[in-house]
């Protein structure tokens, strides 16, 4: 047998394992008694003349069963759906997935073949698509029930904002905020390797799009203390009860995802998917690329996304603890659930992007979530239903029918300018009643309800399809998201940022003024 290389280098290399692996290494053997000695030259040799047979897996010529938990209401709703069908059409041909579902948020996504919409799920056979939980890796709700005292609402804003970040990059080096969560011995993972100062300077960081701090009140009467108790989550219920019943309170639900930490890890198990897909398979689209979880790569990019679960879930708190801190609220309860993530569930691993778990936990209980609807409409309280025709899964927000960029277009002047005095009225009108603010000052309608599907629609269709039973409501006082003016001042600093820093803000604005003057159509609901 050859001394230069074996088995696993003639994998990497492209040759399927059994006989064709045993004829290669006899071959190299062959040539290396012939005084071969380069390990790059005899690979070459081999290509030329061992065959390589075609990859035993491609797409299916059917698809696996689809779930449809929606219903259209108008003619965009058709349309969206359609589009919606088509991609999923052709990610449930693709080797590994054995099922399929989607929520009443649906909508498309910009990308190629096979790219799962947002309100989609897949049910996966012992592997990971890394591009089914997308790059916005355990984006996420997270709600801190607390007595505010005689805090009025534009005071908690404030505090509220003092105690998060939006926008590109991450925290000066004078800002950073520390969690433990920091300390785990996690960055020998080949998926982690580097990436610690994404997790320091991100903690307490929210990023952008449709990311937000949202500031609520609730009103949980007995019956819904009561179905708590019932579905198991006795400890919440409990702390409710402390204050009577009915128990009200004021509520910071945060939502935001993994930051540079989950996007780094993403390119990496994507990279990775691709990779390990090319050997095993033939015309499967990036988007479907996949990594068994039996390989060692599958194992670790698991361990890896478990950790990134945790800093997020951090994240959330560590804004939440410093909002208390600084208002002098005093915490009551908290939860918080993931919506974009892959769950492990036997051999099978449920892929959600912008799918809420909906399902029964370890120990028999109604997972408990939250979902958001616009920043003018309630936060709902579920629980799930684990309705097994739907993956058990509910939807994660309200969805979009039309693009961002399609949302701007009525109030575009000819030379492609927004008409602030139209966009400010519209604003106001659509968000009545409650204090809204943008963290760097300018607004962002696409981010408004106007941006969004009719909440009520999507909450019937909760109930019409079952998915889960609503036992709480949190009513919007007011709002915080990134806004529409860039990033924060200092980084604009050359001083600050790196070149390919500089080189990434510049890319990013023309690829911005590309999209508008194009009117492209992909600049959906981000997660």
């Amino acid at each position: 047998m050859s001394s230069l290389i074996d088995g696993k280098d003639l994998i990497d290399a492209g040759w399927q394992p059994g006989r064709e692996i045993g004829e290669a290494l006899t071959k190299a053997a062959e040539y290396e008694a012939r005084g071969i000695s380069d390990k790059r030259y005899l690979l070459k040799l081999l290509a030329r003349d061992v065959p390589k047979s075609s990859p035993k897996l491609a797409p299916r010529s059917e698809a696996a069963p689809l779930g449809e938990a929606i219903a259209a209401t108008c003619q965009l709703d058709e349309e969206n759906i359609a589009r919606v069908r088509k991609t999923m059409d052709e990610l449930l041909r693709m080797p590994r997935i054995l099922r399929g579902a989607i929520m009443p948020d649906a909508c498309p996504v910009g990308g190629g073949p096979a790219t799962i919409p947002v309100g989609g799920a897949i049910a996966v056979e012992n592997a990971i698509i890394p591009a089914a939980h997308s790059s916005d890796i355990c984006c996420s709700m997270y709600a801190t029930f607390f007595d505010a005292g005689g805090s009025d609402v534009g005071t908690l804003l404030d505090q509220v904002m003092d105690s998060t970040r939006f926008g590109f990059g991450g925290r000066r080096p004078d800002d950073l905020v520390h969690h433990p969560v920091l300390e785990e011995d996690v960055w020998d993972n080949r998926f982690l390797q580097g990436l610690e100062n994404h997790a320091r300077i991100h903690m307490a960081d929210q990023g952008d799009g449709n990311h937000f701090a949202f500031l609520g009140r609730v009103r949980l009467d007995a019956g819904a203390i009561a179905a708590l108790e019932a579905a198991g989550h006795s400890g919440i219920a409990a702390a409710l009860r402390t204050h009577g019943e009915p128990f009200e309170s004021h509520v910071l639900v945060t939502h935001h995802g993994s930051r540079g930490l989950g996007a780094q890890l993403y390119k990496r198990g994507q990279n990775a998917a691709e990779k390990h897909t090319r050997k095993l398979a033939k015309n499967i689209p990036k988007a479907a690329a996949w990594i068994d979880f039996d390989s060692e790569a599958g194992k670790e990019y698991w361990e890896a996304l478990q950790y990134v679960g945790r800093w997020t879930k951090a994240n959330h708190q560590s804004i939440h603890a410093r909002f208390l801190e600084r208002s002098g609220g005093r915490r009551v309860t908290e939860f918080g659930n993931e919506h974009n993530f892959v769950w492990r569930r036997g051999s099978q691993f449920l892929h959600g992007k912008g799918a809420t778990p909906a399902w029964r936990d370890s120990d028999g209980r109604p997972l408990l979530g939250l979902i958001p609807l616009n920043m003018a409409s309630p936060i709902l309280m579920v629980l799930g239903r684990d309705n097994e025709d739907f993956l058990s899964f509910c939807p994660h927000g309200a969805g979009r029918n039309v693009s961002r960029t399609a949302t701007l277009r009525p109030f575009r002047e000819k030379d492609g300018g927004l008409d602030e005095a139209r966009v400010a009225e519209a604003l106001a009108a659509a968000t009545e009643g409650i204090d809204v603010r943008w963290f760097y000052g300018k607004s962002d309608l696409s981010e408004s309800p106007l941006g969004y599907k009719s909440a009520d629609q999507v909450k019937a269709q909760i109930q019409q399809f079952g998915l889960a039973d609503i036992v709480g409501q949190i009513e919007p006082l007011g709002s915080l998201m990134a806004g529409d003016s860039g990033p924060a001042p200092w980084m604009s600093r050359k001083d600050v940022l790196s070149p390919k820093q500089i080189r990434q803000i510049g890319h990013r604005a023309e690829r911005r003024k590309v999209h508008q003057k194009l009117g492209r159509p992909d600049e959906w609901e981000d997660g």
